[in-house]
């Protein structure tokens, strides 16, 4: 009967060890992916977010640069200079496009690729304005090409602000919801650690249990076979 009761307790405590072996690789499991969903958040922010917003900035920059080139121009009043303002007004619109072109390989949710296109259509409009106030220029008529520049330039060039604001706007909120989502996977990972840290002492205390209780089976059955 005690060897049938040692038997039953066994299989029992076998069952319970099975089920949470079982528990213990699920949780792993789910450990792993949260460790991944971690990883691929913070590569997202760098990538996809950081730099993204560094060449928003170097877009800015070239819009400014571009203003600012025409002003001076206009300033100066230099008829025989309208030729390199326009190679240098080319040389930003290349750095422009390339700008949007690195811009458009990174991971784009709808709103930002709807903003990103949008720009570029605002932008192309604005570079045909100024191709349009350089051959003014050319031609010898700057005072058409000023007014051009600070009318419809001037609205123009505010639009095409706006959208780059609008990408800002959007990697802002992108970039925090990841943020929210790595938080959300750390306390999930902390969650399932502290559950594998008391599965693995259960189990301990089982093991012990069952040595224990083998030990004190052997030390009663033991007299029976010394007769």
């Amino acid at each position: 009967m005690k060897w049938t009761f040692v038997i039953q307790q066994k299989m029992k405590a076998a069952l319970l060890l099975g089920c949470i072996m079982v528990l213990v690789l699920v949780s792993v499991l789910l450990s792993r992916s949260n460790i991944e969903g971690i990883d691929k958040s913070f590569s997202s922010l760098y990538a996809d977010r950081l730099i993204p917003t560094t060449d928003i900035v170097y877009l800015t920059e070239s819009l400014y640069q571009k203003r600012l080139l025409m002003e001076k121009q206009f300033m100066a009043r230099e008829e025989n200079s309208w030729e390199n303002v326009s190679s240098q007004l080319h040389a930003h619109n290349q750095r422009i496009d390339s700008l949007v072109g690195e811009f458009k390989k990174t991971y784009l949710v709808k709103n930002e690729l709807v903003s990103l296109r949008a720009f570029q259509s605002r932008h192309s409009e604005y570079a045909r304005m100024e191709q349009k106030i350089v051959s003014l220029g050319k031609a010898g008529n700057p005072s058409a090409g000023l007014a051009l520049h600070a009318n419809q330039g001037n609205v123009l060039f505010q639009k095409t602000m706006t959208r780059l604001r609008e990408l800002t706007q959007i990697q802002s909120s992108v970039g925090k919801e990841l943020l929210r989502k790595s938080h959300r996977d750390v306390l999930q990972f902390v969650f399932l650690s502290t559950i594998q840290i008391v599965m693995v002492i259960v189990i301990g205390l089982m093991v012990l249990g069952l040595i224990r209780s083998s030990k004190m089976i052997h030390s009663k059955s033991e007299p029976f076979h010394l007769n």
